[in-house]
């Protein structure tokens, strides 16, 4: 039988301030359409019609994977991972509401619409 996982079971014993980010995250994805949290054992996928997003919760930040057709070059991304010829996953350190910036903004949106 599947176990079942919760969102609120991601921020046990984290810092208050990963969740305070995490719902910036979701109601920022939200501001292009429809999302579901969708709470795994390891990870929480934001999905619209596939997963565009994950969210790996740490301590006192979370590392946010997100879906693209292209790899992205920036500093921010600290591992990129092809996983087939036009889809990588990049992941980046969410630490503080200044992280949810418009680059940000614009891989979050890229990733949204390909994930319909």
């Amino acid at each position: 039988m599947a176990e079942n996982y919760s969102v609120s079971d991601h921020f046990v014993n984290k810092d208050p301030s990963v969740r305070a980010l995490y719902d910036q995250l979701v109601a920022l994805v939200r501001t292009f359409g429809p999302v579901e949290e969708d709470p795994k054992k390891t990870s929480i996928h934001l999905n619209r019609k596939s997963a565009l997003a994950g969210v790996e919760t740490r301590k006192n930040n979370f590392l946010l994977t997100i879906k693209s057709d292209y790899p992205i070059k920036s500093p921010r991304v600290e591992k990129v991972e092809k996983i087939s010829s036009k889809r990588f996953y990049h992941k980046v350190r969410i630490s503080s509401p200044n992280d949810f910036d418009e680059e940000l903004k614009t891989w979050l949106k890229e990733a949204y619409a390909l994930s319909e």
